[in-house]
Protein backbone atom coordinates (compact mmCIF):
# COMPACT_ATOMS: atom_id res chain seq x y z
CA UNK A 1 0.00 0.00 0.00
CA UNK A 2 2.37 2.24 0.74
CA UNK A 3 4.61 1.65 -2.28
CA UNK A 4 1.20 2.14 -4.28
CA UNK A 5 0.90 5.71 -2.55
CA UNK A 6 4.59 6.58 -3.36
CA UNK A 7 3.82 5.84 -6.66
CA UNK A 8 0.61 7.44 -7.60
CA UNK A 9 2.48 10.66 -5.38
CA UNK A 10 5.58 10.49 -7.71
CA UNK A 11 3.06 10.33 -11.32
CA UNK A 12 0.77 13.13 -9.32
CA UNK A 13 4.17 15.27 -8.94
CA UNK A 14 5.41 14.24 -12.51
CA UNK A 15 1.69 15.49 -13.82
CA UNK A 16 1.70 18.54 -12.14
CA UNK A 17 5.19 19.51 -13.32
CA UNK A 18 4.38 18.68 -16.95
CA UNK A 19 1.51 20.84 -16.43
CA UNK A 20 3.17 23.81 -14.99
CA UNK A 21 5.93 23.76 -18.19
CA UNK A 22 3.07 22.38 -20.73
CA UNK A 23 4.49 25.22 -23.12
CA UNK A 24 8.04 23.63 -22.70
CA UNK A 25 9.00 27.56 -21.75
CA UNK A 26 9.37 27.40 -18.44
CA UNK A 27 7.31 27.49 -14.74
CA UNK A 28 6.64 29.86 -12.19
CA UNK A 29 8.55 28.66 -8.78
CA UNK A 30 7.06 31.31 -6.93
CA UNK A 31 5.02 35.00 -6.64
CA UNK A 32 5.56 37.03 -3.08
CA UNK A 33 3.66 40.41 -2.18
CA UNK A 34 6.32 42.11 -1.22
CA UNK A 35 5.22 45.52 -0.41
CA UNK A 36 1.35 47.26 -0.52
CA UNK A 37 1.87 50.28 2.31
CA UNK A 38 0.57 52.93 -0.96
CA UNK A 39 -2.19 53.87 -1.87
CA UNK A 40 -1.43 52.99 -5.41
CA UNK A 41 2.06 50.93 -5.59
CA UNK A 42 3.27 50.91 -9.40
CA UNK A 43 5.40 50.93 -12.32
CA UNK A 44 8.15 48.36 -11.41
CA UNK A 45 12.29 47.69 -11.99
CA UNK A 46 14.62 45.42 -10.18
CA UNK A 47 18.35 44.93 -9.87
CA UNK A 48 21.12 43.36 -8.62
CA UNK A 49 23.66 46.04 -7.07
CA UNK A 50 26.81 45.69 -4.48
CA UNK A 51 25.22 42.21 -3.58
CA UNK A 52 22.15 42.91 -2.67
CA UNK A 53 18.78 43.23 -4.38
CA UNK A 54 17.09 46.77 -5.31
CA UNK A 55 13.04 47.15 -6.15
CA UNK A 56 11.81 50.69 -7.23
CA UNK A 57 8.41 51.59 -8.08
CA UNK A 58 6.05 54.90 -7.98
CA UNK A 59 3.47 55.23 -4.82
CA UNK A 60 0.98 57.48 -5.31
CA UNK A 61 -2.70 58.48 -4.85
CA UNK A 62 -3.91 56.86 -7.94
CA UNK A 63 -2.74 55.91 -11.53
CA UNK A 64 -2.37 59.22 -12.69
CA UNK A 65 -2.22 62.61 -11.31
CA UNK A 66 -1.10 64.36 -7.91
CA UNK A 67 3.02 64.05 -6.43
CA UNK A 68 4.22 60.44 -7.42
CA UNK A 69 7.18 59.47 -5.23
CA UNK A 70 9.53 56.76 -5.78
CA UNK A 71 10.03 54.27 -3.30
CA UNK A 72 13.70 51.94 -3.02
CA UNK A 73 13.44 48.69 -1.58
CA UNK A 74 16.36 46.74 -0.57
CA UNK A 75 17.16 42.83 0.41
CA UNK A 76 19.57 41.04 1.18
CA UNK A 77 18.33 37.33 0.34
CA UNK A 78 15.35 38.39 -1.99
CA UNK A 79 13.35 37.60 0.80
CA UNK A 80 12.78 39.83 3.54
CA UNK A 81 12.40 43.71 2.37
CA UNK A 82 12.95 47.11 3.84
CA UNK A 83 12.48 50.50 2.64
CA UNK A 84 16.02 51.71 1.76
CA UNK A 85 14.86 55.61 0.27
CA UNK A 86 11.48 57.51 -0.75
CA UNK A 87 12.58 60.08 -3.43
CA UNK A 88 9.76 63.04 -3.95
CA UNK A 89 9.93 66.17 -5.62
CA UNK A 90 7.51 68.81 -4.55
CA UNK A 91 4.79 69.58 -7.03
CA UNK A 92 6.02 66.96 -9.64
CA UNK A 93 4.55 63.32 -10.47
CA UNK A 94 7.41 60.98 -10.30
CA UNK A 95 6.46 58.29 -12.68
CA UNK A 96 7.87 54.67 -14.26
CA UNK A 97 11.47 54.78 -12.11
CA UNK A 98 14.12 52.60 -13.88
CA UNK A 99 16.87 51.04 -12.33
CA UNK A 100 20.70 50.83 -13.71
CA UNK A 101 24.41 51.00 -12.78
CA UNK A 102 26.97 52.97 -13.99
CA UNK A 103 30.52 52.20 -15.18
CA UNK A 104 31.78 53.63 -12.07
CA UNK A 105 29.65 51.67 -10.14
CA UNK A 106 26.59 54.14 -9.49
CA UNK A 107 22.82 53.19 -8.76
CA UNK A 108 20.59 55.18 -11.10
CA UNK A 109 17.33 55.65 -11.21
CA UNK A 110 15.86 57.66 -14.96
CA UNK A 111 12.41 58.61 -14.53
CA UNK A 112 9.55 60.45 -15.76
CA UNK A 113 8.68 64.01 -14.11
CA UNK A 114 4.98 65.22 -14.68
CA UNK A 115 3.14 68.28 -13.92
CA UNK A 116 -0.62 67.91 -12.73
CA UNK A 117 -1.36 71.07 -10.68
CA UNK A 118 -3.97 69.30 -8.95
CA UNK A 119 -5.56 67.99 -12.10
CA UNK A 120 -6.01 64.77 -13.92
CA UNK A 121 -4.85 66.78 -17.05
CA UNK A 122 -0.80 66.28 -17.99
CA UNK A 123 0.08 70.20 -17.31
CA UNK A 124 4.05 68.97 -18.35
CA UNK A 125 6.66 66.79 -17.96
CA UNK A 126 10.39 66.21 -18.12
CA UNK A 127 13.03 63.21 -17.71
CA UNK A 128 14.65 63.07 -14.21
CA UNK A 129 17.72 60.85 -12.87
CA UNK A 130 19.17 60.41 -9.79
CA UNK A 131 22.58 58.47 -8.35
CA UNK A 132 23.41 56.38 -5.45
CA UNK A 133 26.48 54.65 -3.93
CA UNK A 134 24.32 52.41 -1.37
CA UNK A 135 20.40 52.37 -2.31
CA UNK A 136 19.59 54.80 0.99
CA UNK A 137 21.44 57.95 0.21
CA UNK A 138 20.25 59.68 -3.28
CA UNK A 139 21.84 62.72 -5.22
CA UNK A 140 18.57 65.32 -5.69
CA UNK A 141 16.33 64.41 -8.85
CA UNK A 142 17.65 66.26 -11.63
CA UNK A 143 16.25 67.21 -14.87
CA UNK A 144 17.65 65.64 -18.27
CA UNK A 145 16.66 66.43 -22.11
CA UNK A 146 13.88 68.82 -22.47
CA UNK A 147 10.73 69.64 -21.89
CA UNK A 148 7.68 67.41 -23.17
CA UNK A 149 10.38 64.41 -23.03
CA UNK A 150 10.02 60.95 -21.68
CA UNK A 151 13.15 59.06 -21.03
CA UNK A 152 11.41 55.85 -20.65
CA UNK A 153 14.52 53.69 -19.42
CA UNK A 154 18.60 53.90 -19.85
CA UNK A 155 20.91 50.91 -21.08
CA UNK A 156 24.75 51.53 -20.20
CA UNK A 157 27.03 50.12 -22.97
CA UNK A 158 31.20 50.26 -22.96
CA UNK A 159 30.80 53.08 -21.04
CA UNK A 160 27.64 55.07 -22.41
CA UNK A 161 23.73 55.72 -21.40
CA UNK A 162 21.58 55.05 -24.42
CA UNK A 163 18.01 55.49 -24.15
CA UNK A 164 15.02 56.27 -26.30
CA UNK A 165 12.55 59.13 -25.58
CA UNK A 166 9.27 59.92 -26.52
CA UNK A 167 7.40 62.77 -26.85
CA UNK A 168 3.65 62.91 -26.91
CA UNK A 169 3.30 66.95 -27.92
CA UNK A 170 0.72 67.30 -30.77
CA UNK A 171 1.76 68.11 -34.05
CA UNK A 172 0.70 71.70 -35.29
CA UNK A 173 -2.69 71.27 -37.09
CA UNK A 174 -2.57 69.67 -40.50
CA UNK A 175 0.76 68.62 -40.24
CA UNK A 176 2.55 65.56 -40.55
CA UNK A 177 5.02 63.05 -39.77
CA UNK A 178 8.57 62.30 -41.96
CA UNK A 179 6.08 58.94 -42.86
CA UNK A 180 3.25 61.61 -43.88
CA UNK A 181 0.63 60.92 -41.36
CA UNK A 182 -0.72 62.68 -38.71
CA UNK A 183 -1.83 62.00 -35.09
CA UNK A 184 2.37 60.89 -34.38
CA UNK A 185 4.26 60.90 -31.17
CA UNK A 186 8.14 61.70 -31.82
CA UNK A 187 10.76 58.62 -30.62
CA UNK A 188 14.32 60.05 -30.17
CA UNK A 189 17.37 57.93 -29.88
CA UNK A 190 19.67 59.16 -27.59
CA UNK A 191 23.09 58.69 -26.18
CA UNK A 192 24.97 60.13 -22.91
CA UNK A 193 28.59 59.62 -21.30
CA UNK A 194 27.57 60.53 -17.91
CA UNK A 195 23.81 59.98 -17.85
CA UNK A 196 23.08 63.79 -17.51
CA UNK A 197 23.99 64.94 -20.85
CA UNK A 198 22.18 63.45 -23.76
CA UNK A 199 22.64 64.04 -27.28
CA UNK A 200 20.71 62.62 -30.11
CA UNK A 201 21.68 60.13 -32.44
CA UNK A 202 18.86 59.52 -34.82
CA UNK A 203 14.99 59.21 -34.56
CA UNK A 204 13.46 56.26 -34.97
CA UNK A 205 11.13 55.50 -37.91
CA UNK A 206 8.03 54.06 -35.49
CA UNK A 207 4.73 55.03 -36.78
CA UNK A 208 1.67 54.72 -34.88
CA UNK A 209 2.38 56.63 -31.54
CA UNK A 210 5.23 54.74 -29.95
CA UNK A 211 6.47 55.54 -26.72
CA UNK A 212 7.54 53.13 -23.80
CA UNK A 213 11.19 51.68 -25.06
CA UNK A 214 13.66 49.09 -23.70
CA UNK A 215 16.88 48.72 -25.55
CA UNK A 216 19.45 45.93 -24.58
CA UNK A 217 22.68 45.21 -26.28
CA UNK A 218 23.50 42.12 -28.20
CA UNK A 219 27.31 40.29 -27.64
CA UNK A 220 27.52 40.95 -31.05
CA UNK A 221 26.80 44.74 -29.91
CA UNK A 222 23.69 44.87 -31.73
CA UNK A 223 21.50 46.94 -30.28
CA UNK A 224 17.62 45.73 -29.83
CA UNK A 225 14.68 48.27 -29.14
CA UNK A 226 11.40 46.99 -27.99
CA UNK A 227 8.68 49.67 -28.79
CA UNK A 228 5.19 50.40 -27.30
CA UNK A 229 2.60 51.48 -29.65
CA UNK A 230 -0.90 53.37 -29.58
CA UNK A 231 -1.92 53.04 -32.75
CA UNK A 232 -3.66 56.22 -34.26
CA UNK A 233 -7.71 56.62 -35.87
CA UNK A 234 -6.18 56.07 -38.76
CA UNK A 235 -4.01 53.11 -37.80
CA UNK A 236 -5.22 51.39 -35.10
CA UNK A 237 -2.75 48.22 -34.59
CA UNK A 238 -1.44 48.50 -31.70
CA UNK A 239 1.12 45.79 -31.23
CA UNK A 240 5.15 46.57 -30.28
CA UNK A 241 7.33 46.62 -32.56
CA UNK A 242 11.33 44.86 -32.14
CA UNK A 243 14.02 46.85 -34.14
CA UNK A 244 17.89 45.77 -34.66
CA UNK A 245 20.62 48.29 -35.66
CA UNK A 246 24.49 47.91 -35.49
CA UNK A 247 26.81 50.69 -33.84
CA UNK A 248 26.45 53.50 -34.29
CA UNK A 249 22.88 53.10 -34.46
CA UNK A 250 21.46 55.33 -36.66
CA UNK A 251 19.79 52.79 -39.62
CA UNK A 252 17.15 50.02 -37.75
CA UNK A 253 15.18 47.76 -39.37
CA UNK A 254 11.99 47.03 -37.71
CA UNK A 255 9.42 44.18 -37.28
CA UNK A 256 5.97 43.43 -35.67
CA UNK A 257 5.69 41.97 -32.11
CA UNK A 258 2.62 40.15 -33.30
CA UNK A 259 1.09 41.47 -29.77
CA UNK A 260 0.34 44.54 -27.77
CA UNK A 261 2.31 45.11 -25.00
CA UNK A 262 2.41 47.96 -22.06
CA UNK A 263 5.37 48.72 -20.02
CA UNK A 264 7.88 46.54 -22.26
CA UNK A 265 10.48 44.81 -20.68
CA UNK A 266 13.71 42.18 -21.92
CA UNK A 267 16.89 40.74 -21.47
CA UNK A 268 19.17 38.71 -23.50
CA UNK A 269 20.11 35.51 -21.10
CA UNK A 270 23.87 34.16 -20.94
CA UNK A 271 22.81 31.26 -23.96
CA UNK A 272 21.56 33.75 -26.11
CA UNK A 273 18.21 33.75 -25.76
CA UNK A 274 15.88 36.76 -24.73
CA UNK A 275 12.61 36.80 -22.63
CA UNK A 276 10.29 39.72 -22.79
CA UNK A 277 7.40 40.65 -20.33
CA UNK A 278 4.87 43.41 -20.04
CA UNK A 279 1.02 43.42 -19.86
CA UNK A 280 -0.84 41.32 -22.50
CA UNK A 281 -3.95 42.90 -23.50
CA UNK A 282 -6.87 40.23 -23.48
CA UNK A 283 -10.47 40.73 -24.46
CA UNK A 284 -12.97 40.34 -21.33
CA UNK A 285 -13.81 38.84 -18.93
CA UNK A 286 -9.92 37.83 -18.91
CA UNK A 287 -8.79 41.63 -19.04
CA UNK A 288 -5.17 42.97 -18.94
CA UNK A 289 -2.52 39.94 -17.25
CA UNK A 290 1.24 40.08 -16.60
CA UNK A 291 3.01 37.56 -19.10
CA UNK A 292 6.56 36.66 -19.35
CA UNK A 293 7.43 34.83 -23.01
CA UNK A 294 10.48 34.03 -25.75
CA UNK A 295 11.40 37.04 -27.85
CA UNK A 296 13.58 36.77 -30.76
CA UNK A 297 14.37 40.01 -33.68
CA UNK A 298 10.71 38.94 -35.12
CA UNK A 299 8.15 38.25 -32.26
CA UNK A 300 7.05 38.21 -28.58
CA UNK A 301 5.00 34.97 -27.86
CA UNK A 302 3.34 35.11 -24.30
CA UNK A 303 3.81 32.10 -22.59
CA UNK A 304 3.64 32.04 -19.29
CA UNK A 305 0.70 34.13 -17.11
CA UNK A 306 1.19 35.86 -13.62
CA UNK A 307 -1.21 36.28 -10.49
CA UNK A 308 -2.52 40.04 -11.73
CA UNK A 309 -5.68 41.65 -13.33
CA UNK A 310 -6.85 45.09 -13.79
CA UNK A 311 -4.00 47.54 -13.30
CA UNK A 312 -0.58 45.74 -13.61
CA UNK A 313 2.33 44.34 -15.03
CA UNK A 314 5.51 47.18 -15.92
CA UNK A 315 7.64 44.35 -14.70
CA UNK A 316 11.57 44.49 -13.74
CA UNK A 317 13.77 41.50 -14.97
CA UNK A 318 17.11 39.90 -13.58
CA UNK A 319 18.88 36.88 -13.90
CA UNK A 320 20.34 35.32 -11.37
CA UNK A 321 22.13 31.85 -10.88
CA UNK A 322 19.65 30.34 -13.75
CA UNK A 323 16.72 31.70 -12.18
CA UNK A 324 15.00 34.57 -13.48
CA UNK A 325 13.36 37.45 -10.88
CA UNK A 326 10.45 39.31 -11.67
CA UNK A 327 9.26 41.83 -9.97
CA UNK A 328 5.77 43.49 -11.12
CA UNK A 329 2.69 45.30 -9.71
CA UNK A 330 -0.81 44.03 -9.99
CA UNK A 331 -4.49 44.74 -8.66
CA UNK A 332 -6.38 41.69 -8.33
CA UNK A 333 -5.87 41.35 -4.46
CA UNK A 334 -7.90 44.33 -4.49
CA UNK A 335 -5.11 47.10 -4.66
CA UNK A 336 -2.25 47.82 -6.43
CA UNK A 337 0.65 45.59 -4.80
CA UNK A 338 4.44 44.95 -5.89
CA UNK A 339 4.88 41.14 -6.19
CA UNK A 340 8.31 39.12 -7.11
CA UNK A 341 7.76 36.36 -8.91
CA UNK A 342 10.98 33.77 -9.75
CA UNK A 343 10.74 31.52 -13.02
CA UNK A 344 12.84 28.53 -13.97
CA UNK A 345 13.66 28.26 -17.79
CA UNK A 346 14.04 25.48 -19.77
Amino acid sequence: MNKLLLTLALLAGVISSNAADKNGFGEILSVKKIWDAGKHNAFTDLIRFKGKWYCTFREADDHVGGDGKLRVLESKDGETWTSAALLAEEGIDLRDPKLCITPDNWLMITAGGSVYRGTKTLQGRQPRVAFSRDGHIWTPTQRVLGEGDWLWRVTWHKGRAYGVSYDTTPLPAGAKDSAGRGEEWKLKFVESLDGVNYHLVTTLAVPDRPNETTLRFLKNGDCVALVRREGTKEHPDKHAWIGVAQAPYKEWSWKPAGVQIGGPNFIPLPDGRMVAAGRQYNPSPVGAKTFLGAMDLASVKPQLIFPSAGDNSYPGLVWEKKILWMSYYASHEGKTSIYLAKVKLN
